[in-house]
Order: structure tokens, then C-alpha cells, then sequence
């Protein structure tokens, strides 16, 4: 059963975090004032709401030497995001968690998380097809999919979560990642989802601009997406002057490389990926730019030029 389903509790809560509303997810909600078997799934969504926010130590410091295996699996994807470096360690934690403990969500969803970072995208599947009607794995499983590069996989994996969550955020979520892979007029259907998300007050975060902004990209509206993106930097700023991590700034600075490329920007883009550097030196557009460069000039190196 899904503990965050439309006719629970929690899904205020939950809808919050998916909506990329971390700080409103520990703000306006108290694990205390939940049902007591609900106490635990919300304090979950709370830690994983820090870890968005980048609180690695203070989550690290909360969960240690508890051996619940929610918590548990915490710890394994907070030293994770800590130092993605240090994977290795992760991994094998989190395959003996799996072990121990593979018909528990949040051991599913922390644990496969790890895993997919890491390229093993078939143990990732392998752990989340052990869950039982949870939307939250069926999201992580397209994303996976995605990955894949099986955009049919993972058409096929929100068509069937449609069948049993009509009205689900998670599902239209789902969906527009899908079309954003697929094209022509899927790029408008998911325009309008991460649009709606962003434009209203009660719903709108920096993940669901950010959503919007690649949608406009896609669909060649580059001024929207120049102004909508600046709205975005300007809260990477702000978090940069206070020594913080938002949420989502190394995406944002990500989708600024992009779309000043596009635009033919070549120095502001160079200043931003240099930002980006600073802010998360292993996501995973420079690690692709990394790996591509170092295919090039390996290519190049079997050649020698001729006059």
C-alpha cells in the first residue's frame, strides 16, 4: 500500500516535496502532529527534503547508530551526496541494506538512488520492482528508464501508474519527463504541467521553473526561457552571498550553460560552467563535457596533421 496516497495524510506533505518545496516541506509540517504510523514517512520526507537543501552533515549527525532501516537508508544517500567520490562504500551499504531490508520504500527509493548514480541502472530496477503500488518508485523507475535511453520502458511504466492514479502529481510528473524525451507536441503538454506548477503561488518552486524553462528551450522560446532562467540565477545568487546550496542551483546553472549556448553567448556561458564547478564539480553535464573531451582528444591523438 502506498503510504503517501490522495485519500492519506500525507500527501500535503508529499505533493510539497515533489513539487520541489523543500522548505515549506520543514516548515509547515510537524512528523508530531501525523497519525503515529504516518510519524515516520514524515519525518523521511522531511530528511530527504534537507538533503536537497544540501544539510549532509546535519542529516548524517540526526540518523547515526539508529538501525531503523528508513533511517539507514538515509545515511547511506546522505554520504552518498556527500562525496559521490566515496561511492564505493555506498554502494556495498546499500546492497547489504537491500539485502536485509528490500521490501522497504524508502530502503528502495534511497538505495536504488545510489545505484543509478552510479551507472547500475539494472540493480536499481531490480530493487524498486519490490515495491507495491508506491508512486515514488514508479517516478525513480522512469527516471531510470530515461537514463536508459528506453523511453518506451518508461512510456510504459506511466501509462500503467495512469491506470491506477488518475489525478496524481507524481503520475504528471512522470508524464512530462516522458515528453520532454519524446518530442513535438509532448514538449507543450509538459510545458503546461511544470508552467502551472511554477506560476501558482501554492505550487511554485525553483524545480518546477526549471521544468518550464527546458520546456520552453525545446519548444524555441528562447526569450521566455532567458527571462524565466534570470528569476531562477537570481535565487543562486542570493544562496551563493549567504554561503548556502539551494536546492536546485547547480540545475539552474546547468540550463544558464545550455541556453547561452544556444544563444551563442560563448563568455557568459564559460562564466556560469565555471560556477557550476563550484557549486557541484561532479554533476552530471560536466562529467559528460569531461567524458566527451577526453573521447576527443583521444580520437585526435591517432592523427597526425598534414601539409
Amino acid at each position: 500500500m502506498d503510504p503517501f496516497s490522495a485519500d492519506g495524510e500525507l500527501v500535503n506533505i508529499h505533493s510539497a516535496f515533489h513539487q520541489g518545496q523543500f522548505t515549506k516541506v520543514l516548515s509547515d509540517y510537524s512528523p508530531s502532529t501525523f497519525s503515529s504510523p504516518n510519524q515516520l514517512p514524515a519525518r523521511i520526507l522531511q530528511l530527504r527534503a534537507r538533503l536537497a537543501l544540501g544539510e549532509y552533515d546535519g542529516v548524517i549527525k540526526e540518523v547515526e547508530g539508529d538501525s531503523t532501516p528508513d533511517l539507514e537508508a538515509i545515511k547511506i544517500l546522505a554520504e552518498y551526496l556527500k562525496d559521490p567520490q566515496n561511492a564505493e562504500q555506498a554502494v556495498q551499504e546499500g546492497e547489504q541494506l537491500a539485502a536485509k531490508a528490500g521490501d522497504n520504500l524508502t530502503v528502495q527509493i534511497c538505495c536504488s538512488t545510489v545505484f543509478a548514480a552510479q551507472g547500475n541502472y539494472e540493480q536499481a530496477l531490480a530493487l524498486l520492482a519490490k515495491h507495491q503500488g508506491t508512486l515514488d518508485a514508479v517516478a525513480l523507475i522512469v527516471q531510470i528508464h530515461l537514463l536508459q535511453n528506453r523511453t518506451d520502458l518508461a512510456t510504459k511504466e506511466a501509462r500503467n501508474a495512469r491506470n491506477f492514479a488518475q489525478d496524481s502529481l507524481l503520475v504528471n510528473l512522470a508524464e512530462s519527463w516522458v515528453g520532454m524525451r519524446e518530442g513535438g507536441e509532448k514538449y507543450q503538454q509538459a510545458y503546461y504541467v511544470f508552467e502551472e506548477l511554477a506560476q501558482a503561488p501554492a505550487t511554485t518552486s525553483a524545480r518546477s521553473l526549471l521544468g518550464q524553462i527546458a520546456a520552453e528551450i525545446h519548444l524555441g522560446r528562447l526569450p521566455e526561457a532567458d527571462a524565466a532562467l534570470r528569476q531562477a540565477l537570481d535565487s543562486v545568487a542570493a544562496n551563493e552571498a549567504d554561503s548556502r546550496r539551494g536546492a536546485e542551483d547547480a540545475e539552474a546553472l546547468a540550463n544558464a550553460v545550455v541556453l547561452n549556448t544556444i544563444l551563442g553567448k560563448t563568455k557568459e556561458a564559460q562564466q556560469v560552467r565555471q560556477r557550476l564547478e563550484k557549486v557541484d564539480g561532479e554533476h552530471v553535464m560536466l562529467r559528460d563535457l569531461r567524458s566527451k573531451s577526453e573521447a576527443f582528444e583521444a580520437a585526435r591523438a591517432k592523427y597526425s596533421p598534414q601539409f
